[in-house]
């Protein structure tokens, strides 16, 4: 999992699958990465993400939680539309925002 930080804004490049199987371990390093108090954005780009399910929701709901209580937010970038589809039947777009592509 690579990641870039700005500034208070860390973006995480999610690949391959976020699943029941990956998710623990995805969660630990997002956790570990958003950890200092300085850190108020994350950013998901998720343009290599080839498969998301409900462990994958649930790893963005706890970060989101983690990061509004210090008045942070979470975006994403480039959904695969599985995962875009994921994202806006489950309302995570209510919470989260999406951004376009990454210039």
């Amino acid at each position: 999992m690579k990641h870039t930080v700005k500034g208070d804004t860390v973006t995480v490049y999610l690949d391959g699958e976020l699943d029941h199987h990956t998710a623990k371990g995805v969660r630990a390093e997002l956790e570990a990465l958003i950890e200092s108090p300085r850190v108020k954005r994350l950013v998901l780009d998720l343009s290599g993400l080839t498969f998301m399910d409900s462990s994958g929701i649930g790893v963005v709901l706890g970060r989101y939680k983690t990061l509004s209580r210090r008045g942070g937010t979470v975006a994403v970038r480039q959904p695969p539309p599985p995962v875009n589809q994921i994202f806006r039947m489950s309302g995570l777009y209510q919470i989260v925002e999406q951004l376009g592509p990454e210039r």
